[in-house]
């Protein structure tokens, strides 16, 4: 019990710090903090649920100490709370008993995590972004014309509509952001802990990563809701945006499994990979969202993947 509060209020201090990081100003401190809740998930996910809580209680603690209330409510909101919630997530299973009347644990599946990953990144940047949207629109368009203003904007170029874009984009972009950074944290966490054999869970196959089907459906709808302008356009656009990486994710599955039978799969898979590093990106990312989608929909893995060999006879 003391090795676990120990590592608790170790991981607790790792994450308070990588939070806390970006007061330096250096670029590096920023990739910190967008990790900073992968120690908390490594404690929940080795050592348990209630060891991912103290260490989130600890850690909010520290940055309340070192900080501000408000910092210490965006730490736990964004960082301690999901760190807590996904590893619990993560080590979720119920016992089934097989048709050979053996138990097994049934896992919660990766693409529900991915669900909930979605969710969430979705409540952090409305959180980010108020309930006040057009506050919230002023500070921003205000911040960008200072911007630039100092850099220089080129000749010919239409600054306002510039602005006007940039300001509708940006909770757009913070939340395929933040979905992706928070995925990225649970598989490196999930890993540490696999590498460290304190995996409690035998790790997935993330090729075979599906979103429930309720999520097609819900997507619909939600877009339904992005037009209208104000609040509730505002946070329908979000939770369309974290929804759509969610499925540009599954579209990257989707390529790792069609693949497989290729020769030339590392060429086909590096050159997704490399594209996303390009200042085309949003084209591939395109492309990943229309592959996921069309899998929800028609099951493209099942209808073109490898086949799985049939099973031996029984003796």
């Amino acid at each position: 019990m003391i090795g676990t509060l120990l590592i608790a209020l170790a991981a607790g201090a790792a994450s308070a710090v990588m939070f806390a990081s970006t007061v330096s100003g250096v670029m590096l401190s920023l990739v910190l903090a967008l990790f900073a809740a992968v120690p908390l998930m490594v404690a929940g996910i080795a050592w348990g649920r209630l060891c991912a809580a103290v260490g989130g209680l600890f850690a909010t603690a520290c940055v309340l100490a070192a900080f501000s209330f408000s910092r210490a409510e965006i730490f736990a909101i964004s960082v301690a709370l999901p760190a807590w919630w996904l590893a619990h997530l993560v080590l979720l299973g119920r016992t089934v008993t097989a048709p050979s009347g053996q138990d097994t644990v049934e896992w919660y599946p990766p693409g529900n995590i991915l669900l909930w990953v979605a969710v969430i990144a979705a409540l952090i940047v409305a959180f980010a972004f108020g309930t006040d949207v057009s506050v919230t629109n002023q500070s921003f368009r205000r911040l960008l014309e200072r911007v630039l203003a100092r850099t220089g904007a080129p000749e010919g170029l239409d600054v306002p509509r510039l602005v006007e874009l940039l300001v509708f984009m940006a909770p757009l972009m913070v939340a395929m952001i933040m979905t992706t950074i928070l995925t990225l944290n649970v598989v490196i966490a999930a890993k540490i802990a696999a590498i460290s054999g304190r995996l409690l869970r035998p790790w997935p196959r993330l090729r075979e990563t599906k979103l429930p089907l309720m999520t097609l459906p819900a997507l619909v709808a939600v877009i339904a809701f992005c037009f209208p302008d104000g609040l509730v356009g505002l946070l329908a656009r979000i939770a369309a945006a974290a929804l759509l990486t969610a499925y540009a994710l599954t579209g990257f599955a989707v390529l790792h499994t069609l693949t497989l039978p290729m020769r030339t799969r590392p060429l086909w898979l590096g050159l997704a990979y490399a594209l996303m590093l390009t200042f085309i990106w949003p084209l591939p990312v395109l492309a990943m969202v229309a592959l996921g989608l069309a899998d929800a929909a028609f099951d493209l893995r099942h209808r073109f993947g490898p086949r799985q060999p049939p099973p031996l006879p029984v003796p």
